[in-house]
């Protein structure tokens, strides 16, 4: 329990700007438990669903149309957990955290149906991980790796998940332990893991990478980026670089506002400029004429309004609109018509339940309908029908949720 609570305060320090808050709150009295949870308590599916109308209420006293719907609710409340849509449709769900009693890091996953609007448990992890990194490999299969087991270890284990069958097998290991990194899907299949933290205590700060090559299950070194970073993006370019930004130091003495590429055809990493803000914890999406817009998140203790774009043709970044609200740890999700949901995220101690669209064509984000309840680290996954999945999360409590709601762009674009 300490392990998982020291991890968590040097989080709320470092991600919140929460020295204010834990003097206000107390410093472990949202902390979860660290028991580590090897199965999946609870029944097998759940269809229960929030009351969507305080955010409906909300909605009409905008003038928005309320785009959000209940869904049902997962079977395990959790947090730092990973959302991957699968071929078929489904999205699975795996690892996290949950508070309250019984709290700890999770092993278990559960699968979400949009046709049955359910969730069904599956097979269950090795390890417990949070903060670790989930990708849908071109055979179908997902590759989870890292995280830290919320007890004391960093892992570089890494675990397979084949729809088919539900069950997980384990690939090699990366060279090194590391959580909050960055997995990003190269053309060709193989999978860039970047930076990250190795240790829950002193939060020191990756410089390396390493490629994950399905075809042999191996990892190989993939050089060091010239700064160590954690809680970082990284966006896969249309030239097929990717392009890494911001981040924290080691020990979270900072946030940062460099940038650099990776080129997976010379395996080299050279710098570009960096953004204008420094920040961690924000979000970064490719917007369909190839730029990435960069959103939020924290400076140190402020958390961040502001927007830019990454235009690689010519290697700067330029402001564009700031968000309604600032807010981080945040989710981003590129729409079918070209807009980029933002939603919820934390802003200071509170939990957002707010969304905004940012419109690539006028460079400015607009309030969009909310949430039936605020949540942050939670996640969101744009479905095969164009709607979007957000599941999970901390409340304004630190007490982690099980709700999920659904949005329909055509009702709040």
């Amino acid at each position: 329990m300490a392990q998982l609570a020291r991890t968590t305060n040097r989080f709320r320090v470092v991600v919140i700007g929460a020295a204010l808050l834990l003097t206000a709150s107390g410093c472990t009295d949202a902390s979860p438990s660290a028991t580590p949870s090897s199965g999946v308590s609870g029944p097998s599916a759940r269809s229960a669903a929030p009351d969507a109308s305080a955010s409906a209420s909300s909605s009409l006293d905008q003038g928005l149309a309320p785009a959000w719907t209940a869904t049902g609710g997962m079977i395990e409340a959790r947090y730092w957990a990973t959302a991957t849509l699968l071929p078929d449709g489904k999205v699975l769900v795996a690892g996290g955290v949950r508070s309250g009693s019984g709290g700890g890091a999770l092993a278990s996953a559960e699968l979400y149906d949009p046709v049955q609007g359910s969730w069904t448990a599956t097979g269950t992890m090795a390890r417990p991980r949070l903060q670790h990194t989930a990708t849908l490999l071109p055979g179908g299969k997902v590759l989870v790796a890292g995280g830290s087991d919320g007890a004391g270890d960093t892992l570089a284990s890494a675990e397979l998940y084949d729809s088919s069958s539900g069950s997980w097998s384990a690939p090699g290991s990366m060279s090194v332990g590391r959580f909050s990194h960055t997995a990003t899907l190269l053309p060709g299949g193989k999978v860039l893991v970047a930076g990250g933290s190795s240790s829950d205590d002193d939060l020191d700060a990756l410089a390396s990478a390493e490629i994950y090559d399905p075809a042999s299950g191996s990892w190989a070194d993939a050089g060091s980026m010239s700064t160590g970073r954690f809680l970082h993006t990284a966006t896969l370019l249309l030239d097929g670089k990717v392009v890494v930004a911001g981040g924290v130091r080691s020990g979270g003495s900072g946030t940062l506002a460099s940038a650099e590429l990776y080129d997976y055809r010379s395996g080299s990493w050279t710098a570009t400029e960096g953004m204008i803000d420094a920040r961690a914890n924000h979000t970064a999406t490719l917007l369909p004429d190839g730029k990435v817009l960069v959103a939020g998140g924290n400076s140190g203790l402020d958390t961040l309004a502001s927007e830019e774009l990454y235009d690689p043709s010519r290697g700067i970044w330029t402001a564009t609109g700031s968000m309604v609200k600032p807010r981080q740890q945040h989710t981003a999700t590129l729409l079918p018509d070209g807009k980029v949901l933002l939603a919820g995220g934390a802003s200071g101690s509170d939990a957002l339940a707010s969304a905004e669209l940012y419109d690539p064509s006028s460079g400015s984000s607009t309030a969009t309908s909310e949430m039936a309840g605020g949540r942050y680290f939670h996640t969101a996954t744009l479905l095969a029908d164009g709607k979007v999945l957000v599941a999970g999360g901390n409340s304004s409590s630190s007490v982690a949720v099980a709700s999920a709601e659904l949005y329909d762009p055509s009702s709040g674009s």
